[in-house]
């Protein structure tokens, strides 16, 4: 079961399958794919060796040359974790975990903006490239960095503050600018208002002037008949 996963693994770049079955596959497949890396075959006898293991385990001579082939070419800067697993929720009929696994190095999207970084071993043995410079120097370095990153910290809290105090003020103008707006539409709404009432008043005058009016003749009339009397 596991050559044939492994064979498919190889012939179609991922597969999906239950979690535990994909843990036993990726035990199962690595070490095979570190026997087809270049660097594990740079003579001809290596190189025929590591073969005759590998096609002892797949028993596929096609999934071999696919191996020593593509793959090997793809996983060859690669230190180790050649595969990757994502899980992908309960199969319907009996509830297992079901789950992806794939090569690393053929997922596309994924690999899309990275740049692959090439890993170097250090050995003990060799002093570093910082030991010959002295110890002065280096502690002066260290000051110096630790100045400017204060001073970076400092310009940026400047910019926060200036940041907060323009909004702050933009906040009150437009407040302000909203209370005066809200303030002449009370007054345009109240002006009309009190023309009508004026206009109520100057009508109410002009009503009563003629009753005012009408009372000195009232005063002619009884001082007529009161001459008639006496002539009378």
């Amino acid at each position: 079961m596991l050559a044939n996963m492994a064979c498919s693994l190889i012939e179609h770049k991922r597969i999906n399958t239950t979690v535990a079955k994909a843990k036993a596959l990726r035990q199962f497949v690595e070490p095979l794919i570190t026997k087809s890396k270049p660097e594990n075959n740079v003579t001809a006898e290596k190189g025929t060796h590591n073969r005759r293991i590998v096609f002892k385990n797949l028993r596929d001579k096609y999934a071999v040359t696919e191996l020593f082939g593509t793959v090997a070419e793809k996983v060859a800067d690669r230190p180790g974790g050649y595969t990757r697993i994502i899980k992908l929720g309960n199969r319907l009929g009996d509830n297992a975990d079901m789950a992806m696994i794939e090569l690393v190095d053929f997922n596309e999207i994924y690999n899309a903006g990275k740049a692959k970084k090439k890993t170097t071993r250090r050995s003990r043995r060799g002093g570093s490239k910082s030991e010959d410079k002295p110890v002065s120097e280096t502690v002066e370095a260290t000051k110096a960095d630790a100045g400017k990153t204060q001073e970076d910290k400092a310009d940026k809290g400047a910019e926060a503050k200036a940041k907060k105090e323009a909004e702050t003020k933009n906040e009150t103008e437009t407040k302000t600018e909203s209370e005066t707006k809200v303030e002449n539409t009370e007054q345009k709404e109240a002006a009309p208002e009190k023309e009508a009432v004026s206009e109520e008043k100057v009508e109410a005058k002009a009503d009563e002037k003629p009753e005012a009016e009408t009372k000195p003749d009232a005063k002619d009339d009884d001082s007529e008949t009161k001459k008639d009397d006496n002539k009378a």
